[in-house]
């Protein structure tokens, strides 16, 4: 495989084609994130209360740093910006364990995107990359609170497997919440 996993070449997969079983859905070209693409992750993070779950990104001050610390070449993060005219729509993302070739898996998107399967064929594409010899993972893994379906939908048609279910996990406004965790081997077809 030959150096750190995950830590290769710092290139973008392509959204390319639609996901198999999966019909009607358009792609977008995938990009690395960039420190200009912050406004638009503002923009992102003010589009739907349920992005807070994602981070605190309320200000510009805020999203310029959320944006550095996910482009930092010498972190954990791949992040993929999702580019629709040009401008950031979404995110795709690995946060990278390479002493166990492992990769947390995570996506969203600017409301104004969601619905158009833009995220699910985004996903896919790099899943396939971090799964494969540039990305150096073996295993990717996510979580989605069981109140999030379209993110579930998201994980099975990029390829996941449901795992488990974590009982209780989150406290979100005085509710015990449930998570589905996926995950998926370079060796799952």
């Amino acid at each position: 495989m030959g150096g750190r996993a995950g830590l290769g070449p710092r290139t973008a997969p392509r959204a390319v084609g639609a996901v198999p079983g999966v019909r009607g859905l358009v792609t977008a070209p995938l990009r690395r994130l960039r420190q200009d693409d912050a406004p638009a992750v503002l923009a992102a993070f003010r589009s739907a209360p349920d992005m807070a779950r994602q981070g605190t990104v309320t200000t510009p001050a805020e999203a310029e740093a959320y944006v550095a610390r996910l482009c930092d070449p010498a972190g954990p993060h791949r992040a993929f910006a999702i580019d629709v005219d040009s401008a950031l729509a979404g995110l795709v993302a690995v946060t990278v364990d390479a002493e166990n070739r492992n990769g947390w898996f995570w996506y969203w998107m600017h409301a104004a995107h969601r619905g158009g399967g833009l995220v699910t064929t985004s996903a896919r594409a790099v899943a396939d990359w971090a799964l494969g010899e540039e990305g150096g993972c073996e295993r990717l893994e996510l979580g989605h609170r069981v109140n999030n379906p379209a993110s579930g939908a998201v994980a099975r048609a990029a390829g996941f497997v449901l795992e488990g279910r974590e009982r209780g996990k989150f406290l979100i406004a005085g509710e015990r919440i449930d998570v589905l965790t996926y995950g998926r081997l370079r060796s799952d077809p």
